[in-house]
């Protein structure tokens, strides 16, 4: 379907441009969403007369959008999640947990607003894009950890899921050295026995050699 943009969009074009797109895209998201219009002769004749007009308004809400830019831009947001020992998260952070939590710090974002690559199904920090306005976008860091300790150790850089390992590896050589430890001991205090029948029997020989000699 050939449409009309009434607004910049991302990987297709500008104000005012005609281009090509899926039938779908355009039918669910594109022409619903007044982002464009369908490129027939009406249409462009209509466009053509209100252009000015649909720019101005375009640069009033990029003005608006910059203004807000700044209370959001490299905003850190903190997420409390349960998670395996690897670091998976039992399900997934998702679009509305990240406007939730802007909004509680003061960020009042829409959920379209948020440009999620991929679902966050791990612990740790992540850079996550916020477009205020087509032309307008700013980055909040997502913080996803299982208690504010740990998420403040992942605000300083430490890696989480790298220290629990580290744990985990000092714990089991810990135990592997444990029965070992145990064995040294169970096999010194068999030596010290030892050692002490041979002490006695040698002092009792000698007392028998003694007692022999008197005779």
């Amino acid at each position: 379907m050939d449409i009309i943009l009434l607004e910049k969009v991302e990987k297709l074009g500008s104000i005012g441009d005609v281009v090509t797109v899926k039938n779908g895209y355009a039918r669910n998201y594109l022409l619903p969403n007044k982002k464009a219009l369908r490129a027939n002769e009406a249409n462009k004749k209509v466009f053509e007369a209100n252009r000015q007009q649909i720019e101005a308004d375009n640069e009033e809400k990029r003005k608006e959008a910059e203004g807000a830019s700044g209370s959001i831009d490299g905003k850190q947001i903190v997420l409390i999640r349960a998670s395996s020992a690897s670091g998976q998260l039992y399900g997934s952070v998702s679009v509305r947990d990240m406007v939730e939590a802007l909004a509680a710090d003061g960020a009042v974002v829409e959920k379209s607003m948020v440009v999620l690559e991929k679902p966050i199904k791990t612990l740790g920090v992540f850079d996550v894009r916020i477009r205020l306005h087509p032309e307008v976008s700013v980055t909040v860091q997502v913080n996803v950890a299982r208690s504010d300790d740990e998420a403040d150790l992942q605000k300083d850089g430490i890696d989480v899921i790298a220290q629990m390992f580290e744990e985990e590896q000092a714990e089991l050589a810990s135990a592997a050295l444990a029965p070992e430890s145990e064995d040294d001991g169970e096999e010194a205090a068999s030596d010290d026995g030892a050692s002490d029948e041979a002490s006695s029997e040698t002092e009792e020989a000698a007392e028998s050699e003694e007692a022999e000699a008197k005779d």
